[in-house]
């Protein structure tokens, strides 16, 4: 399982830093492929125009069987689906992870996500939520990524 991890995750590397340098800036901070932090800035037709994130990556010996713990960490966007603890409620991130998800794709579908928003805002239940997350990592909770109403 390492094995495939690390080949994976080097390959991951390898096509953020070859394909996506002007989109996105990408650190080891320990030099250790299992912890990544990822910057960018949301475009200007985009409600966050201008505005830089961080992401950060953890990856388990599992990956990319197991989706990677994605959270922003520092300023996070103010988003129906994005927790002022950094949480982030996105289905391909947990019950809809496939192996064949990157950590490009996953930027990408972030980025996607915040460029189409209309407004800035928490979810409904965020202070509550991040009480009761405390201590804990976001794929400890069942999410419930359908919104339809």
């Amino acid at each position: 399982m390492e094995q495939r991890m690390t080949k994976r995750l080097q390959k991951d590397l390898e096509a953020m830093q070859k394909n996506y340098k002007d989109q996105f800036n990408v650190v080891l901070p320990t030099n250790d492929l299992k912890l990544w932090h990822i910057s960018f800035t949301l475009p200007k037709e985009s409600i966050y125009a201008g505005e830089t994130y961080k992401l950060q990556f953890k990856f388990s010996s599992e990956y990319p069987i197991e989706s990677p713990e994605v959270v922003f960490v520092g300023k996070t966007p103010d988003h129906e689906h994005i927790y002022s603890n950094g949480f982030i409620c996105m289905s391909i991130l947990y019950d809809e992870w496939s192996a064949a998800l990157t950590v490009a794709s996953v930027c990408m579908s972030l980025i996607s996500m915040l460029s189409s928003a209309t407004k800035k805002s928490r979810p409904f239940n965020d202070q509550e939520f991040c009480k009761r997350s405390a201590g804990r990592g976001p794929k400890a909770f069942l999410w419930q990524t359908n919104f339809e109403l």
